[in-house]
């Protein structure tokens, strides 16, 4: 029986971990402590990962109705700031697995939204200590209230326009952090796609466990 393949017989995954790494190394903290602990968490997991050589589970590509706005979301990307990342991204984008993660989805969403993992306990790349991905939304999507229980987050725009919470507008390049529980709501520019890439940090068993729902309480200035 063949050994499963490894993060070294793929190059495009390697550099795309390299791409993530530099991309949390270089990017501002804009002067929170918090934020640079994350950024530097990342990094220091995204190197483990990458001296480790972990295998890779294939997982069965997928797509959903909103990765037809991926290639217009990476023509743009690639004109910005992002595109060594939008770039190393694109490599291996034709065996991503774009999932949706929700049982119950309000009505229209699943069609503006996907995301697909790249790293995490569940694969392709496989780590216990942090889960990378990628987010494609189409344009006028409304993500709605959410938080995740334990775990920090961080999205980096890579194309696109966002507001969380309708807190300012995020362009390619910004950093979007979100705490354990802290609820948030995304919507998106209404003439473009928005791609971002994110990192979930936490301990293991909630990485391996999270379950993706909704907050159903009404998102008021207080949350944001």
């Amino acid at each position: 029986m063949a050994a499963p393949p490894r993060l070294s017989d793929q190059p495009d995954q390697r550099y795309m971990l390299r791409e993530f790494y530099e991309l949390y190394r270089r990017s501002s903290a804009g002067g929170s402590a918090q934020i640079r602990s994350h950024q530097r968490a990342v990094r220091e997991a995204i190197s483990r990962l990458l001296k480790g050589d972990p295998e890779i589970f294939e997982r069965r590509p997928e797509t959903k109705p909103a990765a037809a706005h991926l290639a217009r979301a990476v023509d743009r990307g690639l004109g910005g700031y992002m595109a060594p990342m939008v770039r190393a991204l694109n490599n291996i984008t034709p065996g991503l697995t774009w999932l949706h993660g929700y049982d119950k989805m309000p009505a229209g969403l699943s069609r503006k939204f996907a995301y697909a993992e790249l790293a995490g306990p569940h694969g392709p790349i496989i780590s216990d200590e942090l889960i990378l991905g990628l987010v494609i939304f189409a344009p006028k999507c409304t993500y709605p209230a959410h938080a995740h229980q334990g775990l920090t987050e961080s999205y980096y725009i890579l194309s696109g326009a966002v507001s969380e919470n309708d807190a300012g507008v995020s362009g390619i390049g910004s950093m979007i952090f979100n705490p354990p529980e802290h609820v948030h709501r995304i919507t998106v520019d209404d003439s473009e796609p928005a791609l971002l890439s994110y990192a979930w940090m936490g301990p293991p068993e909630l990485l391996r466990e999270q379950k993706m729902k909704f907050n159903r309480k009404k998102l008021i200035r207080g949350d944001v």
